[in-house]
């Protein structure tokens, strides 16, 4: 047994080991090694510490020493291998020799000996072969302490949450009998693995205690208290470590972070006194004289007269006057947002204070100054920030709202304050309000400019981008010099934009740029020119617009250079944070994801905005790092920080997105306990419904989902009807909600294919907000499956009508086109968005399908070069990859499609589909009819050989493995991968397989109503066991069916197996009739020509049979030879002997060993042009 002290020498040295510090591996060890010379294992540690500095032949001759040590000779043996390995030239010869010794020494190993065998792999990162020996050597030694620590440590490294979750019970139980250093740490790294940081603070100590001499301790301690934002005790550590090691890394980073993240606040600078002297009747005239000086840009002047006149406020009394001058002067000295509204806040409480009392009359008038009232709003605008999503109106927006209210309710014809409350109702989120009032204002006054201006951002946010055009045309009409106003400019790009016309865009930003009247801090020029100064808001909207239509338009340079003049512009203002958020998105598309990261984090939750930081952060970590444990955190922090119904929902949702549904389910069941008949709260209990919904769908309790989305509608109904009354205000926000419930249940109705109903919710939906394209877009969708061309193509229409270039319409439109033959309209619909986006994959992708159905995968190459030519990476994305390999498979390459698909495989985006396509390749790559009988025994020797039977063995165990990487998310996904699970139990053609699979396919088909591909399933396991009538009785069933656009693929392959059936019953024009059908819905259908040629060749119409295989050999790209072989042959009938033998040299040169065709085939044709 070790000593204490041995034993810590020990853990420092795998410390190191684990660090990664080579140097300190060597060091410490040689160092032990004089200590405790009695215990070989630092010599071992010494020599894998020369490994690490790849002093590889130092660490051989330190090895071979030690080999005959008989508890490491194992380690020494696996440690020689791994090391022979590393040399430049490894002797084979050697390696072979110790990998038979290793094999020989584990049979006779001593508990010790597994040990170290299992550290040492362990350090090399091959935790499930360390786990091995551990395992084993915990066995046979009765459960040795020693075994259980290292077994907790390899669960930790394991990379596996499942083991790492369970690492901490292995460290408890060693612990129970005594103190260990490294199974301490064990514990430390377990608690920091599940975020309890205090637990592992607690246990550091404990280290700390009982191994002072232990730096690794005070390390991990000094990080953990970073961890914990303990700054002051952090950078305690930090000067404790540097004591004991002056030259401590750790320590000196950490100090280093200290001086870069919390460098000098700015204080307050004091006003200096001034003298009294000055009589009361100067204070009018210098308040005038400031508010002029202020205007001019005078800001010295402006301040030295304010200070002037506060001292002598001292004997006057308080003057809202005054302190009004006093916030104008913090905006121009760009002080903090709060100090400004601070003073504001002072100014109209004084204000209000000198009309109490006061009985409505000219004195209340006079005294109410609505003029006065309209300069603070403008001001409290000015300094409220564009609205963050999901976090409530700024505090500014409700001051201002509360002094607008007074003057409209007394002042009520003056327009402007009409107007101004128009914009504090747009900027607060409630539209419909806004356009109530300005509608009121441009009725009693059609030349108000502002007020047209205002319409067109709210019909622009709104998708009306006609409207908006329209509205800003009417605005030029009646007041011509709006062509001086930036905020025109910033309307007309932004609709430009959405049209898709980017470099009109980036004029017309740039004129506004031009025209934007922001003064420098400390500007002292005047302005030349009548100019109409734009507020920060929309200033700074200005910059972010130019930078992003930039960007898009692949000027980068130009963008990052209008980013940091935004930064330099705004630093220090209420909108600096939409700059930072702009910003990290720009870093994001660099791919720059630590940047964006580090400027997200830099907001904080007492700032607007904090909300869309996180979530974009929790984006970035999730999508982009793939680290849903950070994901999760985002939104836990937010919940910590900003508790509110919000952001449970957003906790709740991110549960659900990283399969933690329990957490979800738990959480909304908590939220939903504390329900009680307020208006509020009810509106926040059915959010959390819809919440549940979403969970109880995720765990296939898929009734449970609709009686909680039903709930939600009848409790919204209450609510609505109450709103109405006591909150008129948010009863559009109210109807938005309504609409989004009766939506969630027409998806819930539609995935479990009660399509009617859900149209019924769809129309529901759009009674409570009829232009809401994303609920048009999901009718317009189910219209499509239902195969209900007009309606479908209405709803479109209406979107397109408002959003010419709305992406999923404009697909769907293609759609229909196709549908309608019109093939030239579809392909412009589709050309549209490529030439935009050449790398738009998934509207690539749709477009290969279509151009599949339209039998035209001939164009589908120049697609693919666009977006080869738009990118120089574009074959290295996962995208690109799968539509690549979408084409080679509907081309007759299913090899090369199963390559293409397999580089995508792993994609978050494309991996699901991929794999999808890898297995139906691996089931089926000839795309033959499965189950089908006519063409069964038309290849030969060849389908029956032995080779093609184990090709056929090797796919299915393929497929197999491919199964387990299926993650559905939806209830529908789940059947579907039970489908395809049992497809690989009819692929063995085993009777005992086949029938398992049967009754997985007749219990799906009961559960789930008119379900085709499990009809279909049912239907090929009854012909693999030739019960031919119950196969066709399901397939009749199917034919009977309306096509969807869902279940294409399904209906195609079960009108081809029951055209099989009908045509070995001699049947060919009830054959003939299903093949069509095919043919209709997909012009690509290469088996549906074979079938049709076969049908001919029977009749013995030789031309016709030659024309259908003239399809066929075109739609299967001339590489299957089946196909070619049939085709000469009929050709060879139709006494076309030249074509005949094309076709036999196309077959001969792919397969030069394709039995028969050689001699039935190209040797007669021959023959007959010779006579």
């Amino acid at each position: 047994l070790m000593t204490s002290a041995a034993t810590a020498a020990a853990a420092l040295i795998l410390y190191y080991c684990q660090e990664r510090y080579s140097s300190h591996v060597v060091d410490v060890s040689s160092d032990a090694q004089g200590k405790f010379s009695h215990d070989p294992i630092f010599s071992f540690l010494h020599a894998y510490g020369l490994l690490m500095q790849d002093q590889v032949l130092d660490a051989i001759q330190e090895l071979e020493q030690l080999k005959e040590r008989r508890d490491l000779s194992l380690c020494v043996l696996m440690a020689l291998v791994y090391a022979q390995k590393k040399r430049p030239n490894p002797d084979r010869d050697v390696i072979q020799e110790l990998d038979g010794r290793v094999k020989e020494e584990r049979k006779t190993a001593s508990p010790k000996a597994l040990y170290y065998a299992g550290l040492l792999l362990w350090l090399l990162g091959r935790n499930d072969k360390a786990r091995e020996y551990v395992d084993r050597m915990i066995k046979i030694s009765s459960g040795s302490k020693e075994g259980i620590v290292l077994k907790g440590w390899i669960e930790l490294r394991s990379n596996k949450d499942a083991y790492a979750k369970k690492s901490g019970k292995y460290f408890d139980e060693a612990l129970k009998e005594k103190s260990d250093i490294f199974a301490l740490m064990g514990k430390v790294h377990y608690y920091e693995f599940r975020q309890n940081y205090s637990g592992a603070l607690e246990t550091i100590n404990q280290v700390i205690v009982s191994y002072p001499s232990f730096l690794p301790a005070l390390v991990k301690k000094m990080k953990l208290l970073l961890t914990l934002q303990d700054w002051e005790q952090t950078i305690d550590a930090a000067q404790r470590l540097l004591q004991r090691d002056k030259n401590n890394l750790e320590a000196l980073r950490m100090l280093a972070l200290h001086s870069l993240c919390r460098e000098g606040d700015v204080g307050e600078v004091a006003l200096n006194q001034c003298f009294l002297g000055l009589l009361f009747v100067y204070c009018c005239v210098c308040a005038g004289i400031i508010r002029c000086q202020l205007m001019e840009g005078q800001i010295e002047d402006a301040e030295q007269q304010l200070e002037f006149l506060t001292e002598i406020q001292q004997s006057i009394g308080k003057s809202g006057e005054l302190l009004y001058l006093r916030a104008l002067l913090a905006v121009k000295k760009c002080r903090p947002p709060d100090e400004a509204t601070n003073l504001l806040n002072d100014t109209v409480d004084t204000h209000f204070s000198a009309l109490q009392g006061l009985p409505l009359s000219v004195e209340y008038f006079e005294k109410l100054n609505p003029d006065f009232l309209l300069e603070i709003a403008k001001e409290y605008l000015a300094l409220s920030p564009a609205p963050a999503p999901g976090q409530p109106p700024a505090p500014q927006l409700q001051h201002c709202a509360s002094v607008l209210d007074t003057v409209v309710k007394v002042v009520p014809g003056l327009m402007q304050a009409v107007f101004l409350m128009a914009k504090v109702r747009f900027q607060s989120g409630d539209i419909e309000a806004a356009q109530s009032s300005l509608q009121h204002c441009l009725d009693q006054n059609p030349a108000h400019a502002d007020a047209h201006l205002l319409m067109a951002q709210i019909h622009l946010m709104q998708g009306n981008f006609k409207l908006s055009s329209q509205s800003l045309e009417l605005c030029l009409s009646h007041n011509f010099e709006i062509r001086e106003h930036p905020l025109y400019h910033l309307i007309k790009a932004q609709a430009q934009r959405k049209l898709g016309q980017l470099q009109e865009a980036i004029q017309t930003l740039q004129m506004a740029m031009s025209l934007c009247a922001v003064k420098r801090t400390g500007s002292s020029t005047k302005r030349q020119s009548k100019r109409v100064e734009l507020s920060s808001a929309d200033c700074v909207s200005v910059f972010l617009e130019l930078a992003e239509a930039l960007w898009l338009n692949g000027e980068q340079h130009e963008a990052a250079k209008v980013m940091q003049d935004a930064i330099n512009e705004f630093t220090g203002t209420p909108e600096e944070l939409r700059v930072t958020i702009a910003n990290a998105d720009l870093a994001l598309m660099r791919g720059d994801t630590e940047l964006a990261l580090s400027m997200l984090r830099n907001i904080t939750p007492e700032q607007p905005y904090y909300i869309q930081a996180k979530e974009k952060m929790a984006e970035i970590y999730l999508n982009h790092r793939k680290e849903k444990r950070l994901y999760v955190s985002c939104y836990r922090d937010l919940v910590d920080k900003l508790p509110s119904p919000h952001t449970f929902l957003l906790l709740g949702d991110a549960y659900i997105n990283v399969q933690e549904v329990g957490e979800s389910q738990t959480l909304v069941s908590f939220c939903l306990y504390f329900s009680v008949n307020e208006l509020p709260l009810l509106t926040e209990d059915c959010r959390y419904l819809v919440l549940l919904a979403k969970v109880q769908s995720k765990v296939n309790k898929d009734d449970e989902a609709l009686l909680s989305l039903q709930r939600a509608r009848d409790v919204q109904a209450k609510v609505l009807k109450r709103a109405q009354l006591e909150q008129p205000d948010s009863v559009p926000a109210q109807k938005q909600l309504a609409a989004e419930i009766c939506a969630e249940i027409a998806k819930h109705c539609s995935s479990q294919r009660g399509y009617e109903r859900a149209v019924k919710f769809y129309k529901e939906a759009l009674v409570y907000c009829e232009s809401d394209s994303k609920v048009m877009l999901e009718l317009a969708q189910l219209y499509l499956t239902l195969d209900d061309v007009e309606a479908c193509q209405q709803q479109c229409s209406a979107i397109l009508k408002n959003d010419p270039v709305n992406e999923s319409a404009t697909l769907m439109m293609a759609d229909l086109m196709f549908r309608k033959q019109d093939y030239e309209q579809a392909v412009f619909h589709f050309q549209q968005l490529l030439e935009r986006k050449p790398d738009n994959y998934p509207t690539l992708s749709r477009l290969i399908d279509l151009l599949r159905r339209a039998g035209k995968l001939e164009e589908v190459p120049r697609f693919l070069e666009m977006a080869e030519k738009h990118s120089s990476r574009a074959k290295f994305e996962p995208g690109y990859n799968y539509c690549k390999g979408l084409y080679l498979w509907y081309t007759g390459e299913p090899n090369d499609g199963l390559r293409h698909f397999n580089k995508a495989r792993k994609d978050n985006d494309w991996g699901q589909n991929a794999v999808y396509n890898m297995i139906e390749i691996c089931l089926n790559p000839d795309n033959e009819t499965i189950g089908g009988e006519v063409f069964e025994n038309l290849d030969g020797d060849m389908g029956n050989s032995t080779e093609k039977q184990e090709s056929e063995q090797l796919a299915v165990r393929t497929a197999e493995k491919l199964l387990k990487e299926l993650k559905p998310q939806t209830s529908a996904g789940h059947v579907q991968l039970r489908i395809l699970e049992n497809y690989c139990y009819l692929a063995t053609k085993q009777k005992a397989n086949v029938e398992r699979a049967l009754n997985v396919f007749i219990e799906i088909a009961n559960s789930e109503k008119d379900h085709v591909p499990a009809l279909l399933a049912m239907a090929t396991a009854y012909m693999i066991l030739k019960q031919t009538p119950r196969a066709r009785n399901q397939l009749k069933r199917i034919a009977k069916m309306n096509w969807n656009i869902i279940d294409a693929d399904e209906f195609e392959k079960s009108w081809l197996l029951l055209a099989d059936i009908y045509i070995q019953s001699g049947k060919y024009d009830m054959a003939g009739e299903l093949l069509k059908r095919c043919l209709r819905h997909n012009k690509s259908c290469c088996k549906a020509y074979e079938y049709m040629g076969y049908i001919m060749e029977k009749e013995q119409s030789f031309r016709d049979a030659a024309l259908n295989y003239e399809m066929a050999w075109k739609y299967s790209n001339q590489t299957n030879p089946t196909i070619g072989y049939k085709l000469a042959f009929n050709y060879l009938k139709a006494k076309r002997h030249v074509d005949a033998i094309d076709v036999c040299h196309k077959v001969l040169d792919a397969h030069p060993n394709y039995p028969r065709i050689r001699k039935d085939i190209l040797d007669k044709a021959r023959a007959t042009l010779r006579s």
